[in-house]
């Protein structure tokens, strides 16, 4: 569940109470897209949304995206803010220009407040951190973006490092292959001990 709830500045509310004056009630809404590189994380999320009665589409990445929602574009959309090839906000502005009606949620590993904003800016609904389920999602759309947290001007934001992306990465791709270690060492063109010895570590 989301913590830590704040109020973004007027300038960003306005901006975004601006673009969403005409555009569809999420609680009218009765189909979702959802992009994720995650195989699990995707497929758990489309389970969870058609067991509530919505039309699910899902990509795993902006090209996908792209064509499925211009096939039939949805009244929701999740979109990963990290993916192989163009990125998620890249992603919004795009499938924004498709159809302005839509609803949009930025889904991130990475709780960065600057990108937050920087997606409330583009038009997102609202910006959730991982991890997320289908309630969170549908309670993010619900609140908008009165609830992002905005630090103090002296306050630093924190940045993932490059050992966390990677741990992270790592266990991503263990996950999308059921936990079979061979095949997510060669997913990742590692040896199969090296993985192993990076499994072995905690969380930086």
């Amino acid at each position: 569940m989301v913590e830590n709830e704040a109020v973004l500045p007027d300038s960003v509310l306005q901006d975004s109470q601006r673009t969403d004056e005409t555009d569809f009630d999420p609680a009218m809404a009765k189909s979702i897209l959802l992009v994720d590189d995650s195989i699990v994380l995707r497929d758990r999320l489309a389970l969870a949304f058609q067991e509530r009665g919505f039309r699910v589409a899902v990509a795993g990445n902006y090209d996908d995206a792209v064509h499925v929602f211009s096939i039939e574009a949805t009244d929701l959309a999740v979109l990963d803010l990290r993916m192989p090839g163009k990125p998620g906000l890249a992603l919004l502005q795009e499938l924004r220009e498709m159809s302005p009606r839509t609803k949009f949620l930025i889904l991130s590993g990475f709780g960065s407040i600057a990108t937050a904003i920087d997606a409330i800016r583009l038009g997102a609904t609202n910006f959730l951190p991982k991890p997320a389920d289908a309630d969170d999602i549908l309670n993010a759309f619900a609140r908008g973006g009165s609830d992002v947290e905005i630090p103090d001007a002296e306050e630093e934001i924190a940045v993932p490092t490059l050992a966390r992306a990677e741990w992270e990465h790592i266990h991503r791709i263990l996950a999308d292959c059921g936990g079979n270690i061979s095949e997510a060492a060669r997913r990742l063109g590692i040896h199969r001990r090296s993985l192993q010895r990076k499994l072995r570590k905690r969380a930086p």
